[in-house]
C-alpha cells in the first residue's frame, strides 16, 4: 500500500492506495495549530493540533486503529507544489532531492515549506519508510522555451523569473485516465477556485495559462487572473506590496466581481453582478483557450476537471459555445484526482527499483 500525503498551510490530507491504484481510505486534519477535526473515512473527531508533526501523529494513530498501521505501507508519497526548473520528474525523497526542493522555496514560499513539513514529520516517525514526491509544475516542463521565457533581461530569467505552470498533477492524471484513447490535440481545463487550462499535444503539455505563479491566466475564485504589470505597480504604490498581493490573490476574481467566489451560488443568483462574473469567467477561459489551440496546432477534444469543471454544466456549455468557431469536438468530464497520480508516480518509481 501507498500512503499519499498532501500537507497544506492549515490542513493535512491523506489517502491510501493499493498496488493497482484502488483508493482504500482517505482523510484529513483541519485547522492545524488550533482546534479542528480529524476525518478518516466516515469518522470525524474533534481535535486540537500543535503543528504538522502532531497532526500526522494523530492521523497515523487513527489509520492504525482503522487497520492501516504504518508498518503496512510500502512507501509514502507527497505532493510538492513547485519543483523549479530542475525537478521535472517524480523522485524519491533522498537528501539531495530535499535540498533542491528547499532551494526553490522562494518560488513557492506559501506552499513548499508546508509540503516539506509533512516530509520532515514522517522522517522522524518512520525513518525507514521510503518517501517519494510528485511536483505540481513538472508536467509543464515539456513546454518549449518560447512558451516559458518572459521577454525580460537574462539576469532575471536566470534568477527564476519564467513561466512554470501549475495543476500539473491534475493534467497528468487526466492523460493517464484517457490511456490509449488520448486525443492528439486535447484542450484541458482545470476549473475550481483556482483555474487554469493546458494545451496537451500527444500527451505532452505544450502551453498552459498559469505562469510564474498561479495568479496569471484565467479569472478564478479569488485570483484576478491576467493583469497588466503596470497596473500592479500603480496599485502597489498606493496600497503597498502586501495589500496588493492580498487583493490580487485573495480578494480578486469572482470575489471582486460579485462578492462571492462560490460558482454554485453565483449560478443560482439572479442579479447583474453574478451574471457578469459568470460571463467574465467563461469569456476569459475561452479567450485563453484560443491561444492554447494555436500553440498545439489544432483541436480534437476538450476535457474538463476540477470542482467547477466537473459539476457546473452551464459553465462547460458556455465555454464550449464560445469555442464553437473551432468546430464541434467531443467534450469529456474527468474527475480530478491528484492523489491517485501521486500514488501512480510512486509505484512507477518503485517498479524501477528507485
Amino acid at each position: 500500500m501507498i500512503l499519499v500525503l498532501n500537507a497544506g498551510s492549515s490542513s493535512l490530507k491523506i489517502e491510501v492506495f493499493d498496488e493497482i491504484l484502488n483508493s482504500l481510505i482517505s482523510g484529513r486534519v483541519t485547522n492545524l495549530g488550533t482546534a479542528g477535526e480529524l476525518k478518516l473515512g466516515a469518522t470525524t473527531t474533534a481535535i486540537t493540533t500543535r503543528d504538522h508533526a502532531h497532526a500526522l501523529e494523530l492521523m497515523l494513530a487513527a489509520l492504525a486503529d482503522a487497520g492501516y498501521p504504518i508498518t503496512a505501507f510500502a512507501a509514502a508519497a507527497h505532493r510538492i507544489v513547485h519543483g523549479g526548473a530542475v525537478m521535472t520528474q517524480p523522485a524519491r525523497l533522498r537528501p539531495p532531492v530535499i535540498a533542491t526542493i528547499e532551494s526553490v522555496i522562494p518560488l513557492a514560499p506559501l506552499h513548499n515549506p508546508n509540503n516539506l513539513a509533512g516530509v520532515y514529520a514522517l522522517q522522524k516517525i518512520a525513518p525507514d519508510l521510503p518517501q517519494y514526491c510528485s511536483f505540481g509544475t513538472a508536467f509543464h516542463a515539456t513546454n518549449p522555451k518560447v512558451a516559458t521565457r518572459y521577454a525580460i533581461p537574462q539576469t532575471h530569467h536566470d534568477a527564476g523569473i519564467r513561466r512554470y505552470g501549475f495543476h500539473g498533477l491534475s493534467y497528468a492524471n487526466m492523460v493517464a485516465d484517457f490511456g490509449d484513447a488520448l486525443p492528439e490535440h486535447l484542450l484541458a481545463f482545470h476549473l475550481g477556485n483556482g483555474a487554469s487550462l493546458c494545451a496537451i499535444h500527444n500527451g505532452k503539455s505544450i502551453a498552459t495559462s498559469m505562469g510564474y505563479s498561479p495568479l496569471s491566466g484565467l479569472t478564478m475564485g479569488t485570483r484576478s487572473g491576467d493583469i497588466d504589470g503596470a497596473a500592479v505597480l500603480r496599485m502597489s504604490k498606493s496600497l503597498g506590496e502586501d495589500e496588493t498581493d492580498r487583493m490580487l490573490n485573495k480578494n480578486g476574481g469572482l470575489q471582486a466581481l460579485a462578492g462571492d467566489n462560490n460558482m454554485k451560488t453565483l449560478l443560482e443568483r439572479d442579479d447583474d453582478a453574478a451574471r457578469f462574473a459568470v460571463e467574465h469567467f467563461c469569456y476569459w477561459a475561452a479567450r485563453h483557450a484560443g491561444s492554447a489551440i494555436i500553440a498545439m496546432g489544432g483541436l480534437d477534444a476538450v476535457a474538463f476537471t476540477g470542482g467547477i469543471g466537473e459539476n457546473a454544466a452551464p459553465i462547460r456549455d458556455r465555454i464550449m459555445a464560445l469555442l464553437s468557431c473551432f468546430g464541434d469536438v467531443p467534450v469529456h468530464v474527468i474527475a480530478a484526482d491528484e492523489e491517485k497520480q501521486i500514488a501512480r508516480d510512486a509505484l512507477a518509481l518503485m517498479a524501477e527499483g528507485r
